[in-house]
């Protein structure tokens, strides 16, 4: 893999943190507008095998033969230059954003709508066409569950360890699962301020307790995504598709406290304006990846075709 190539996925996975940072966007959609969602989700399935094989060969004197195997398997150059940039971008975003959301919370979440509205397509087209019906009931069942927990009143739960573990094995779904963010349901519960100032403040014990839930939340979940996304394909970029719509109700920019939708009112331009900008971006960084594939994919074959000929 090309050096730019690999520069372009710590940009990717700085965006990723900075989407886990924010209520409303999930992590997941970046990783599924910039090209690398299915590679992700595959690596972190041959990890969880790996680490089940692992417990169990290991003292049974059967040796490292299927873990290595699955971890061969992992796409590191991919995995390891969006690990080195997701921990930026969610230590910035920690710092930088919250603040945003508290203080300009109306222009925040119309940036954040226009970048998730124009995320939607992505799953949208890769579904393909012509969709059948199962596929659209699918799509709105998923968007009318979505929309029904995004209006859910904010919680107040006291942060005791079982509670942070369990939050953080739901939330970390999120991570994998595009249209769900992990950050809104830690919000709903009452743990997303805690979880940002134990960032901020390195509070590293609060930190290995929610890392532990993480850890247990993808074990469980991730090998069932991946083994959705193989055999189901297009019925499950469906329902990402209608929790990414559903998921829109969060980020409506006029809304009170206990989540009531409200008609558009004070600083409709500027708001337009932002929403206008999440767009472009997004509409931008699509552009950007289909012409990376493309180009990609005419490479390989000039490749396939010099290496032919010289035969």
């Amino acid at each position: 893999m090309a050096l730019g190539e690999r520069v372009g996925h710590v940009f990717r996975g700085a965006a990723i943190g900075v989407a886990e940072a924010v209520p409303g966007i999930s992590g997941g959609t970046i990783a599924l507008v910039t090209g690398v969602y299915e590679r992700v989700i595959a690596s972190a399935g041959h990890v969880v095998s790996a680490v089940r094989y692992a417990a169990s060969d290991l003292p049974r004197g059967r040796g490292w033969t299927r873990t290595g195997h699955q971890l061969r398997q992992v796409h590191w150059s991919v995995v390891i230059p969006l690990l080195i940039g997701m921990l930026p971008g969610l230590l910035i975003a920690a710092k930088t954003l919250e603040p945003l959301l508290t203080g300009y919370p109306e222009q925040t979440r119309g940036l954040f709508l226009g970048l998730v509205l124009a995320s939607v397509l992505v799953p949208i087209s890769m579904v393909g066409a012509p969709w059948r019906r199962a596929e659209v009931l699918a799509l709105v069942a998923a968007a009318v569950a979505a929309f029904a927990l995004t209006g859910l009143p904010q919680a107040s739960l006291t942060p005791h360890p079982l509670i942070v573990l369990v939050a953080a094995a739901v939330a970390v779904c999120a991570l994998v699962m595009p249209g769900v963010s992990g950050s809104f349901l830690l919000l709903t519960v009452g743990l997303y301020e805690p979880t940002i100032t134990a960032v901020n403040d390195r509070d590293f014990g609060y930190l290995a307790v929610f890392a532990t839930g993480m850890v247990i939340g993808l074990a469980l979940f991730v090998k069932l995504l991946q083994w959705l996304l193989e055999q189901h394909r297009r019925m499950t970029l469906a329902v990402m598709s209608g929790a990414l719509l559903g998921s829109l109700r969060a980020l409506w920019p006029w809304q009170s406290e206990e989540r009531d939708l409200h008609a558009p009112g004070d600083n409709l331009l500027p708001i337009l304006g932002l929403f206008l900008v999440g767009v472009a971006v997004v509409t931008a960084m699509v552009v950007a990846e289909r012409r990376r594939l493309r180009r990609a994919a005419r490479d390989l074959t000039e490749e396939t075709y010099e290496t032919t000929s010289a035969r």
